[in-house]
């Protein structure tokens, strides 16, 4: 008969975490990606992995297929369109002064952390030291301390912008600040609206019309919207209309009419002559 261990430790049930501290090579995510209720798991892969990417990393479809295994490249950009619209993703194109289109892709830790302050990683950290000596970066801080213990202590702000907005994108942006008047929930952030301004700029360069452009971008928007600029940010780029066609080829001028030199009647022709039926005449 086998023994028993009555004061043996109960087997435990369900997951059981061991854990260690992490110091180094680590990214911090967020409940609310791990556990979205309507993202699919690959989704929620593909965002830890673009999160825990380096700045200026690039992230389009075919580099994140060659990196990623078992994930094709349509099942990529699906999980992408996912993550666009639950607003941990934006896709854009910004024009360079060249007149060159670059996609700009933004990675939210959860919708709406744009408005916080980035925290700085090694990696960036090092980089920004290669472009600016010690003293300059020393002195610099050296102005951001309070000067004594009893100085107000400054909160945080987004920085206003220092370049003016192009005058071919002003449309664009009043466009952008004006659908709150049309639906509350689309209320963007300045920020916000330069950010999405190129989108709409490339709809009306399209022929579309200004009020069709804010009819497609506020019709139909889901009732727990949380993060509008990426969903706005999700249409534009996949919404996008077709170039207007090319107008109709204007009929060729007719030709001038001339007097025939032989019966004078009037006809068409290039340069004075015969006409048809004395052309003819003559020719037999």
């Amino acid at each position: 008969m086998a023994s028993t261990h009555p004061n043996a430790r109960p087997h435990a049930r369900g997951l059981i975490h061991r854990n260690v501290r992490l110091t180094t090579r680590y990214v911090v995510i967020s409940n609310d990606l791990a556990q979205h209720p309507d993202l699919t798991i690959p989704a929620v892969g593909l965002a830890v992995f673009i999160q825990s990417l380096p700045a200026g990393a690039s992230v389009g479809i075919k580099a994140l297929a060659a990196r990623t295994r078992g994930m094709s490249e349509m099942r990529i950009a699906a999980a992408l369109r996912e993550l666009e619209a639950a607003g941990f993703l934006s896709r854009t194109r910004e024009r360079l002064p060249d007149g060159r289109f670059v996609p700009r892709t933004i990675s939210y830790n959860r919708p709406g952390a744009d408005r916080e302050p980035v925290r700085e990683t090694r990696e960036t950290r090092e980089t920004r030291e290669t472009r600016e000596t010690r003293e300059t970066r020393e002195a610099r801080e050296a102005q951001e301390e309070p000067d004594s213990p009893e100085a107000p202590e400054r909160r945080p702000s987004r920085p206003k912008p220092s370049t003016p907005l192009p005058e071919r994108h002003r449309a664009a942006a009043a466009l952008l600040a004006g659908l709150r008047g049309q639906e509350p929930r689309l209320l963007l952030s300045e920020w916000d609206v330069r950010r999405l301004a190129p989108g709409v700029t490339e709809w009306l360069e399209r022929g579309a019309h200004p009020e069709a452009v804010a009819r497609s971008l506020c019709a139909a928007l889901p009732h727990d919207l949380a993060h509008p600029a990426g969903l706005l940010a999700h249409r534009l780029a996949t919404l996008v209309p077709p170039p207007l066609p090319a107008g109709p080829v204007a009929p060729p001028a007719p030709d001038p009419f001339q007097n025939c030199d032989d019966c004078e009647r009037a006809f068409r022709a290039p340069e004075p002559g015969l006409c048809g039926a004395c052309r003819a005449s003559a020719a037999a």
